[in-house]
């Protein structure tokens, strides 16, 4: 596909790509130049705690895998849900 890259360096991604990749409006995607060619991709955007909350969650999962009793998950859809309320329960307890 040709685009033209219009006033204040902006362009269009085609709808074709854009349903494609299921993209949405706010979704993040990344741009930079690989040999000369330009890459786009999208990437997902976490906040550091939720990472940290990830990384541990992985960690107890490699050290203790017979002892954890959460899951297994049925998707990673549903992993992630745990993790967001995990997340979630942490504010509310940081602002008390």
């Amino acid at each position: 596909m040709i685009i033209e890259l219009r006033k204040k360096s902006q362009i269009t991604i085609p709808k074709a790509i854009i349903d494609e990749l299921d993209l949405k409006e706010g979704d993040h995607l990344d741009i930079r130049i690989t040999n000369g060619v330009i890459k786009i991709e999208p990437v997902a955007v976490y906040s550091k705690s939720y990472i940290k909350r990830l990384e541990a969650s992985v960690m107890r999962i490699n050290e203790e895998s017979a002892e954890y009793n959460v899951g297994p998950f049925k998707s990673v859809d549903e992993a992630i849900k745990f993790l967001e309320s995990s997340t979630d329960e942490e504010k509310k307890e940081s602002k008390k």
